[in-house]
C-alpha cells in the first residue's frame, strides 16, 4: 500500500513590495497626503527659523550689501543652534562636521594614494546627536503631558448650570501647556441657587511652563480669595497683591478680566485689569466694549482697582478673549485683527453659547488654517436667554 505525504499546510504568498512599501510609507506619514506633510514641514520651517531668528541682530545684518546677508544669516544661525546643545554635543556636531568636510580628500604618498572617508562617521555621529535629543524631547514631552492634565484639573471641564443663561470655553494651547487661563464658577458652596457667578479670562505674561506655573498660582489664590465674598474690587486689590509678590519684579504680570454676573437681576460687575476689552454683542448686533481701567496683574502693588456695571438682557451675547485670537496669523502672516473679530462676533446668528462659541472658533481656524500660532488662543462665551 502506497503511502502518501501528509498535506502540506497552505501558505500565503508573501505580499508584494507596494504592499510593504505602502504600509511603511502609511506608518510613517500616519496616513497625512503630501500636501499636509508639505504644510506641517514649512509651519515647522517657520516656527524654527523663528525661534533661532530672535537671537540675530537684524538691524545689524539689514545694514549689510545684499551679498552679505546669507552668509551673515547662516553663520549666526549656526552658532544660535549650537548655543542651544550642551558643550558635550557640541564637540560632537563640530567633530562630525569636520569629518564631513574631510571626506573625500586624497593625499599621495610616494606610490600610495591616501583618501579620507569620514562621511560614515560623520553620518554615525549625527545619528547619535539625534538620538540624544530625542530623548530629551521624549522626556520633556512626557512631562508636559503631566503638567497638561494637572492644568486641566484647573480649569472647569464642564459649564456650570446658570438661570436664564448659558456659557462656553474653549482653549487651545500654543504648547503642550498654556498661559491663559479662563474659569465660571460659583465663589460659595450654594451660589448655584442664587449666588453670583465669576468669570474670568486671564494671560500669564510668557508662554509654556514659566507662564503655566503662574496660572496655576493665580487660579489658586483666586478661588481662595473669591471664597471671602469680597466686592469684586477689593478681590481685584487683593488678587494683584499676591500677584505682585511672584511677578519678579513685574516681568511675570498677568493681564485679565474678572467679572461677577447676578443671574437674577442680570446685572454684570467687571473690572479690566489691562486685558483685551471684550465684546458684549446685544440682541440687536449692537456692539460694546468692556474697556480696561487699569494696570495688569502684578506690576504695581499701589494701583487700585475700580469696576463698572452693565445689564445683560435676553438675546445678548458675551465673549471674553485673549490676544491669541485677534493676533491669529495665517501663512501669509496677516493678523486676524481686533477689527475682524467684532465683525465676526457682530454676524453672530442666533444660537447658545456654545454654537456660538463654534462659530466664532471656526472663523479663526478657517483663517489660521495650518499655520503654527505663536500664543494660546482662548476664548469664554456667555449667553442670556
Amino acid at each position: 500500500m502506497a503511502s502518501s505525504a501528509p498535506p502540506q499546510p497552505e501558505t500565503s504568498p508573501p505580499p508584494p513590495a507596494r504592499g510593504r512599501i505602502g504600509n511603511f510609507w502609511l506608518r510613517v506619514s500616519e496616513g497625512r497626503d503630501i500636501e499636509d506633510l508639505w504644510s506641517q514641514f514649512t509651519a515647522d520651517a517657520r516656527s524654527s527659523y523663528g525661534f533661532y531668528g530672535k537671537d540675530l541682530d537684524w538691524d545689524e545684518i539689514n545694514k549689510l550689501p545684499g551679498w552679505k546677508r546669507p552668509f551673515r544669516i547662516a553663520r549666526h544661525m549656526f552658532w544660535a543652534m549650537m548655543n542651544k546643545l550642551t558643550p558635550a554635543r557640541r564637540v560632537l556636531l563640530l567633530i562630525a562636521l569636520v569629518l564631513l568636510v574631510l571626506s573625500g580628500i586624497t593625499f599621495q604618498s610616494g606610490n600610495e594614494t591616501i583618501e579620507i572617508r569620514g562621511e560614515i562617521f560623520a553620518a554615525l555621529i549625527f545619528l547619535l546627536l539625534l538620538s540624544l535629543e530625542l530623548a530629551d524631547k521624549v522626556i520633556m514631552k512626557r512631562d508636559l503631558e503631566i503638567a497638561r492634565e494637572i492644568q486641566a484639573w484647573l480649569v472647569p471641564s464642564t459649564p456650570p448650570a446658570i438661570p436664564n443663561a448659558d456659557v462656553a470655553f474653549y482653549t487651545r494651547p500654543q504648547n503642550s501647556v498654556a498661559g491663559d487661563y479662563y474659569d465660571a464658577f460659583y465663589p460659595t458652596a450654594d451660589g448655584a441657587n442664587g449666588g453670583k457667578l465669576m468669570l474670568v479670562m486671564a494671560d500669564v505674561a510668557g508662554k509654556s511652563v514659566p507662564a503655566a506655573l503662574l496660572m496655576a498660582t493665580l487660579q489658586a489664590s483666586l478661588h481662595t480669595i473669591a471664597s471671602e465674598n469680597l466686592p469684586l474690587p477689593e478681590l481685584t486689590n487683593r488678587l494683584n497683591l499676591y500677584a505682585c509678590a511672584h511677578s519678579l519684579g513685574g516681568r511675570r504680570f498677568t493681564t485679565a478680566v474678572l467679572a461677577e454676573y447676578d443671574p437674577a437681576s442680570r446685572r454684570l460687575t467687571y473690572v479690566n485689569a489691562g486685558h483685551n476689552a471684550p465684546v458684549l454683542r446685544r440682541a440687536n448686533s449692537n456692539i460694546e466694549r468692556l474697556e480696561s481701567s487699569g494696570l495688569p496683574l502684578g506690576i504695581s502693588s499701589e494701583v487700585p482697582y475700580t469696576s463698572a456695571e452693565t445689564s445683560l438682557n435676553p438675546g445678548d451675547t458675551l465673549v471674553l478673549f485673549t490676544d491669541g485670537v485677534v493676533e491669529a496669523f495665517n501663512a501669509a502672516g496677516q493678523e486676524f485683527s481686533d477689527s475682524r473679530w467684532v465683525g465676526v462676533i457682530s454676524g453672530l446668528p442666533n444660537l447658545g453659547a456654545q454654537q456660538s462659541l463654534q462659530f466664532l472658533m471656526k472663523n479663526v481656524e478657517d483663517f489660521a488654517g495650518a499655520t503654527r500660532q505663536s500664543d494660546d488662543i482662548t476664548c469664554l462665551v456667555l449667553r442670556c436667554t
